[in-house]
């Protein structure tokens, strides 16, 4: 862990069923909130379709702005499955079948007493270079390559190669984060949160409004690196608003 250093993350969400809204996303959350807790800030996420082009510019484009890339979807076992063929060119590397993945895959469908068809073989298929990540779900395993880290885009599978993956990450210092619910709508407290994010300008502040029984409210969240400072922030903000 870099002390007092800043590690940023972007993510690439892959694949045409999320772009159409047949399939939920369920991973930005989960891997927000995992980053965040181990002091890496995610700073942007892109989803794009699974078309070969758009892949690779968007994981170059992502590479060279961010600490790490993460990717979700498009390493299954069928025809549109395409990440890492796609990452493979991103980074101008052939790609086949890796023996460590193909001895993981074997012996997962062996446990199971099921057959490792071509099919199933695809998921072997990995760019030069790349170290595996373990999938303790499906046997199928992720795979880092520099700072790309390739996941499965099914929860659960994803969760397991992001936590299997997440000693090997670098960290920076944590964002933290207090919030204060205000049952009172944005425009009336508009001019005061200003000011005091003038006052605080190290603190990081956002206001969320929502409707609670008919009524308007205002959730006033500020983060910041400095449990001292953002204590006093959220102190003064509570004094300020006479709460």
């Amino acid at each position: 862990m870099g002390e007092g250093r800043i590690v940023t993350a972007a993510l690439l969400v892959i694949g045409d069923e999320i772009l159409s809204g047949r399939t939920k996303d369920r991973n930005t959350g989960t891997i927000a909130e995992h980053l965040t807790d181990i002091g890496i800030r995610l700073k942007e996420v892109r989803v794009v379709a699974d078309d070969e082009g758009e892949i690779v510019a968007a994981v170059n484009a992502l590479r060279s702005r961010y600490d790490y890339v993460f990717t979700t979807g498009g390493i299954g076992p069928t025809h549109d499955d395409i990440t890492a063929d796609s990452i493979a060119k991103a980074f101008g590397v052939a790609i086949g079948v890796d023996p460590r993945a193909e001895k993981l895959l074997s012996e997962h469908y062996a446990r199971r007493q099921v057959e490792l068809t071509p099919a199933r073989l695809r998921m072997a298929r990995i760019p030069d270079g790349a170290l595996l990540i373990p999938n303790a779900i499906s046997g199928a395993p992720g795979f880092r390559i520099a700072n790309v880290i390739v996941m499965a885009g099914v929860p659960d599978i994803m969760r397991a190669m992001l936590e299997a993956v997440t000693p090997e990450l670098d960290t920076g210092v944590k964002l933290l984060s207090v919030t204060i619910r205000v049952e009172r709508p944005e425009s009336e407290i508009a001019d005061v949160f200003l000011a005091h994010q003038r006052r605080y300008r190290d603190v990081a502040m956002g206001s969320y409004p929502s409707i609670r029984n008919g009524h308007f409210e205002s959730e006033l969240v500020l983060r910041g690196s400095d449990p001292a400072r953002l204590a006093e922030a959220a102190e003064t903000l509570k004094a300020a608003l006479k709460l």
